[in-house]
């Protein structure tokens, strides 16, 4: 069984025991979530399937959060030829590394 869900601006497939790195969300680790904007749910080997409109009613994914993290560093570079100007900045994304529990209907 799989779901797609919307969480951070982002769509991700996701399926029991699955560990993803998705965009910061409040919570201790250890402490339990629900996605519920949940977008097509699907039974094993793609059987059963659900699509919302634009979310599946009544459907949610549970997942526990396993730790609050930074993702690597992206440079951000900017010149202009010939004036001497140059800027360099970096950021790194604030993640959230949760593992998916259960699916359910």
């Amino acid at each position: 069984m799989y779901a797609i869900v919307k969480t951070g601006g982002k769509q991700y497939r996701v399926a029991p025991g699955d560990i993803l790195k998705i965009e910061k969300l409040e919570g201790e680790p250890g402490s339990n979530i629900e996605f519920t904007e949940v977008l097509m749910v699907a039974g094993e080997n793609g059987e059963s399937l659900q699509i919302g409109t634009p979310i599946v009613a009544n459907a949610t994914v549970s997942a526990e959060i396993k730790r609050q993290t930074k993702g690597k560093k992206i440079i951000i570079f900017k010149s202009t030829r010939r004036k001497g100007y140059r800027k360099k900045t970096g950021h790194r994304q604030l993640l959230t590394e949760v593992t998916i529990k259960d699916i359910s209907l």
